[in-house]
């Protein structure tokens, strides 16, 4: 019945709807439970928090009934990443090396969420330690995309993605080193926003590459993102890289910006849109929306961006290095995966513990980010991308000196079938070409869900601004969601 009678469009209308008796908060996690129940083959979440999601939401009925102050997010159904730590609750990083190991402490995005009366519905399933573009590196099995279930979600972050893509819950927060929220919300038709480096606190997420990573957020809507953002972003005494730039009120302040009608100055990589790896029909969409935006006042320009072809091998020489690094703390005898083979040999023990606990892509990763640091390869590798990322860092502003924002595809292709690019390493990580230059300048970018090929499958477009410009980054992407009708 709840199922049936429950319909979530917005957290604007749901507050509305609790307010006005309308529903309730145990009725919208019924129907959350009732959906993911029947989304269960998408393999989007590895745990439901059924029975604890359910006492939470009857206390805060009462709370409401009894006329308590409420959260901004009174009621709001949550999804987490399974690499964002909630106390008391498993955390496995979708990998054995973490198998059975319970979180002591909540992520501090976790507790903002709480503070405002969320309730979090369970954790979902991603590529193991972040690492992957597809989700099918995940050791408890694949997700899959609900526009079609032969195609991959994208990853990391895929079952939080698919989550808010299959509607089993109202919004989820995922991380993106390199594309892994902007990416899966590409290829499952939603909105994946991934704010600037330092907006939101890393304390309490699992680090793959610590000056890449940062949480983001899947909605379905700019305004619910923009409300999400507002609420766990800002400065945090458990993570010194935050900003200390105070988080504006970016859920009201968006309205403002909306209704001025504020006419951009936009850019676009020449390079980008003819690189042979995009897609036909991707190019056509976003050539054919540059002209609407033409069309509409907005200056929209084609600049050089050289270093294109150097981002990919940039990004993944530094995370990997920094990979290798983070994850040398899984050793077995700490804490990670512990074998049952015995044996007197320490390097053996170690060697054996990791072989078992890390899956292929993890290990690959750690591999190639071990041999870039060594001695012999530290200047030749290493150094170099550090060079590189400087001079992008120095382009990057130049961009935004003279323009309002960026706009890209986020993928060269859509939604590509489960196993496809398996045998092939190389263009499974050029899959990443469009979305890593954010993360390795540190500025904000969202894919907005705008467009689907002839045979139905989603695509969207990624738009980035300067570091910390979040508002505007919102408002123009709310302002294209309206202009091409997706509400």
């Amino acid at each position: 019945m709840f199922a049936v009678l429950f319909s979530f469009t917005s957290i604007e209308s749901y507050l509305d709807d609790l307010q006005h008796q309308r529903t309730s908060c145990e009725e919208a996690v019924n129907h959350f439970l009732c959906r993911i129940a029947e989304k269960q083959h998408l393999h989007a979440f590895l745990e439901v928090f059924e029975s604890e999601a359910l006492d939470r939401a009857r206390q805060l009925d009462e709370q409401r009934q009894s006329g308590a102050p409420l959260g901004r997010l009174h009621g709001v159904v949550v999804g987490l990443k399974d690499v964002i730590s909630y106390k008391g609750h498993d955390l496995t990083a979708s990998s054995k090396m973490l198998s059975g190991y319970t979180a002591v402490y909540n992520a501090t995005v976790v507790d903002r969420l709480l503070a405002e009366g969320a309730i979090i519905i369970g954790r979902q399933n991603c590529d193991e330690f972040a690492m992957g573009s597809s989700n099918e590196h995940s050791a408890y099995g694949p997700v899959l995309n609900d526009a079609d279930n032969t195609r991959v979600p994208g990853g990391s972050s895929g079952g939080s993605a698919v989550a808010v893509q299959a509607g089993l819950c109202m919004v989820s927060l995922g991380s993106d080193t390199g594309g892994s929220v902007r990416q899966p919300a590409d290829f499952c038709g939603v909105v994946g926003l991934k704010p600037s480096y330092g907006r939101i606190s890393r304390y309490g997420l699992i680090a793959y590459a610590s000056t890449f990573d940062q949480i983001g957020i899947f909605s379905i809507n700019i305004p619910d993102a923009a409300l999400i953002l507002e609420v766990i972003a800002g400065a945090d005494d458990m993570d010194s890289t935050v900003s200390q730039e105070p988080v504006v009120a970016y859920s009201s302040l968006l309205s403002e910006e909306r209704n001025a009608g504020k006419k951009y100055k936009l850019a676009y990589f020449r390079q980008a849109l003819e690189h042979p790896s995009l897609d036909p029909e991707i190019k056509s969409a976003i050539t054919g929306l540059i002209d609407r935006l033409t069309a509409a006042g907005h200056s929209v320009t084609a600049i050089d961006f050289e270093l294109l072809d150097y981002v990919v091998p940039t990004y993944y020489v530094l995370t990997t290095a920094e990979a290798s690094t983070n994850l040398s703390r899984y050793d077995g005898v700490k804490f990670g995966h512990q074998t049952a083979e015995k044996t007197e040999d320490l390097t053996a023990f170690y060697k054996k513990n990791r072989s078992e606990g890390f899956g292929r892509e993890v290990k690959k990763r750690i591999m190639l980010g071990t041999f870039v640091l060594s001695a012999f390869y530290f200047d030749a590798y290493f150094a170099k991308a550090q060079q590189i990322r400087r001079l992008l860092s120095q382009k990057s502003q130049e961009i935004f000196n003279n323009y309002d924002a960026l706009i890209s595809p986020n993928a060269p292709c859509v939604a590509f079938k489960l196993g496809e690019k398996q045998g092939d390493a190389t263009e499974m990580y050029l899959a990443d070409i469009y979305t890593v230059f954010a993360n390795l300048v540190g500025i904000p970018g969202i894919s907005l869900p705008l467009f689907r090929t002839n045979d139905g499958i989603p695509f969207g477009i990624q738009v980035m601004s300067d570091q910390l410009k979040e508002l505007s980054l919102l408002a123009l992407s709310d302002q294209l969601m309206q202009s091409e009708g997706k509400h």
